[in-house]
């Protein structure tokens, strides 16, 4: 078998939140895969990084009151701690923010630049007036250009798919602000995607040599177009001040690189890192092979179905008109779900990886699951709790440790751990569990290659199945009782303990941990090569726990630490007026008499839908609102005008008092109050609930 080279990489998580068990689908399906090639003997470097460029990030850290750089420190800490925390082995772990990626950013743009493929064109883009800042594309929402959805980003439609530039939007408005933002004309930076270069080279990349899956290969041709169709649209590079980024070359500092366009990037930044590091080691690893074309190495990327429009269309096409390498597999995977539904705050199934490890729950019991999950395809996976529990309960605990917990004792009790050696005349005759275990061999390398881990898991365990039928038929523990039966209980001990180190390798690249301890009570050098699966065992220490149950009351536990009530989403932008003039209600609270929790409980508020809104004759700054609270429609009338245009609060969600006695207004009857925040500086900001609660729901 040739030895491969690969460089191999994970999506690189945005530095503007936690780690969350979506995330770690895709961290652990790469993991595994790496640790499957290292066994095999493979030159494999795995590196990822954290993204930390962008209009999220300066706003988050303006809302903290830190600079954006200390934000991504602190963050990179904590996804580093809870990336180590799954045992997810990245070779190397670094950051966007680096001398090497804007090194690497100003040469590829450089490239571009002397290939004609970068051109300079004035664009009218949407400006908030409130915040006087150019609004990226997730900060602007609206209706969909295409299908009409409301609350559609300024980028891409998460209802339809399509794509389309912010300034198609109907009736849209900054989720900054909340404000009606303003077009405004800048000059911009294009990599020129439409041009037919791009083009030949893109259907070439796409439909060739199955660097994709089929369905994503497809998605691409659909995408593409035919022929002469012209589909592809110019990249826009580049973003205005202020934004925290790397500056444009050339540009006095006025323009600055798109996240998207340094956060792939990112990938040849952490192995150029990685590379200096071993040098500076005494190691030698050519940088080139793998970021240049022309050597025999391969670059495989793993990525999630959203960014597939990044990763398979201006990902390559830069790389391939700048000099660089082009990706030689793209994986993409489909999302998580728990318990059937997307993750929810409100349901306490939006897990962080920290709050996982908090609780002391085992990493590897959500990384066997993962597996057994996980095929080739962009299909979502599902977590059922429930689920959770009965698999790793039955198949780790009940079937595979369970092989070592019979035997193992029997042997250190009856033959102070010895393992006879086998006898090549006899090996058929004495070989009645491990060929079970060596017989799935060919279906599970097969498997592991090809990303089917669910499959390679059945494997193992249906194995595993054969081997514990065959222990309940020999019943061991009788024969332990009969001296006469002392030689054939001596083999069938030192066979069982093979088949379990055996069954060990196959699941050594899904639980590392397991595995390691495993391999100290069986006196194994770890880490495992796929070559010495034959080599048998001489000795084994007296059995310990590998792995123990999972207890229903751990995840139960673990949904409340996650449990958040509906709370009011504010922009960010506005985080900062908000925390202040939280300051300052608490400090006039201070000084008035505190309600009981009966009291509050007396005020009904309830989540509402925005079905109309419609100005007021006479009135400056009221809007008659008509809601939906999920039993009736009610009719409020709301101080918001100069804060929202009309048409941008129709199918929105906020929060009303719904047992408000009636209000007899000289333009008609209010029937309740909307909740809007606000402060000292400019703005009012409607009171919105987390996305999946519905009009009528309590806010308790």
């Amino acid at each position: 078998m040739p030895r491969r080279r690969i460089l191999v990489t994970s999506a690189l998580p945005y530095a503007n939140g936690a780690i969350h068990l979506g995330h770690l689908v895709e961290y652990i399906q790469t993991d595994i895969w790496v640790r499957f090639q290292k066994m095999r003997g493979h030159e494999v470097h795995y590196v990822c990084a954290d993204d930390t460029h962008g209009t999220p990030i300066m706003l988050r850290a303006e809302a903290e009151g830190i600079a954006p750089r200390q934000l991504i420190e602190r963050v990179w800490h904590e996804h580093k701690r809870d990336f180590d925390g799954f045992n997810v082995g990245f070779d190397n772990y670094y950051t966007t923010d680096s001398p090497e990626n804007r090194t690497f950013c100003e040469d590829i743009y450089s490239e571009l630049s002397k290939h004609g493929l970068i051109a300079v064109r004035s664009v009218e883009q949407y400006y908030d007036p409130v915040k006087d800042m150019f609004l990226p594309d997730r900060y602007i929402k609206g209706e969909c250009p295409k299908c009409g959805a409301r609350d559609q980003y300024g980028d891409s439609c998460e209802v339809c798919g399509s794509t389309y530039a912010p300034t198609d939007l109907k009736n849209p408005y900054s989720v900054v602000s909340g404000a009606k933002p303003e077009r405004r004309a800048s000059e911009h930076h294009f990599f020129r995607l439409s041009d037919e270069r791009c083009e030949k080279f893109l259907r070439r990349f796409t439909q060739g040599e199955g660097r994709l899956q089929p369905e994503a290969a497809n998605k691409m041709k659909e995408w593409l177009g035919e022929p002469g169709e012209n589909r592809l649209a110019d990249w826009d590079i580049s973003r205005d001040p202020p934004y925290f980024g790397f500056p444009i070359p050339g540009t006095d500092g006025k323009k600055f690189f798109y996240v998207w366009l340094d956060a792939p990037v990112g990938y040849f930044a952490s192995f150029a890192n990685y590379v200096a590091r071993l040098r500076a080691e005494g190691g030698a690893l050519g940088q080139d092979d793998f970021l240049r074309p022309g050597a025999r190495t391969e670059l495989v990327h793993f990525i999630g179905k959203d960014i597939l429009y990044f990763h398979a269309l201006f990902w390559p096409a830069m790389l391939e008109h700048s000099g660089y390498r082009t990706p030689s597999k793209i994986f993409a995977h489909g999302f998580l779900t728990v318990n059937g539904e997307k993750m929810s705050k409100s349901r306490g199934t939006f897990i962080t990886a920290e709050s996982y490890l908090r609780l002391g729950i085992n990493p590897e019991w959500l990384r066997y699951y993962y597996a057994a999950k996980l095929g080739p395809s962009m299909e979502d996976i599902d977590l059922n709790l429930e689920d959770f529990v009965a698999r790793v309960n039955s198949d780790l605990v009940g079937k595979y440790v369970n092989i070592i917990s019979r035997y193992g004792a029997i042997l250190s009790k009856h033959f102070d751990g010895r393992v006879l050696e086998e006898d090549p005349a006899a090996i058929e005759r004495t070989r009645k569990y491990s060929n079970h275990a060596y017989a799935a061999e060919e279906g599970i390398l097969d498997a592991y290659e090809n990303r089917e881990f669910g499959r390679a898991m059945r494997e193992v365990m249906r194995a595993t199945d054969l081997i514990n039928q065959q222990i309940d038929q020999d019943r061991p523990w009788e024969m332990a009782k009969d001296a006469s039966k002392k030689m054939e209980l001596h083999v069938l001990c030192s066979d069982c303990v093979n088949a379990f180190r055996i069954l060990t390798y196959y699941l050594a690249p899904v639980l590392p941990e397991t595995a390691k301890r495993a391999s100290e009570l069986l006196g194994l050098d770890y880490p495992f090569s796929w070559g010495d699966l034959g080599k048998p065992i001489t000795r084994v220490k007296p059995y310990k726990h590998l792995i123990t149950r999972i207890d229903a009351k751990q995840i139960a536990a673990l949904v409340e630490a996650n449990r958040e009530s509906v709370q009011p989403s504010l922009p960010q932008q506005s985080q900062q007026r908000h925390a202040q003039h939280q300051q300052h209600a608490a400090e006039e609270a201070a000084m008035s008499e505190s309600i009981s929790i009966d009291e509050f409980n007396k005020v009904d508020l309830r989540v509402a839908r925005i079905v109309d809104a419609e100005p007021v004759e006479g009135a400056d700054k009221l809007v008659k609102l008509t809601l939906d609270i999920g039993t009736e429609t009610r009719i409020v009338f709301a101080g918001i005008k100069s804060a929202y245009a009309l048409e941008s609060l129709k199918g929105r969600y906020t929060v009303m008092v719904a047992n408000l006695a009636p209000r007899k207004m000289r333009f008609g009857v209010s029937e309740g109050m909307v909740l809007a925040a606000s402060g000292e500086d400019p703005g009012i900001f409607l009171v919105a609930p987390d996305a999946g609660a519905k009009a009528g729901m309590r806010v308790k």
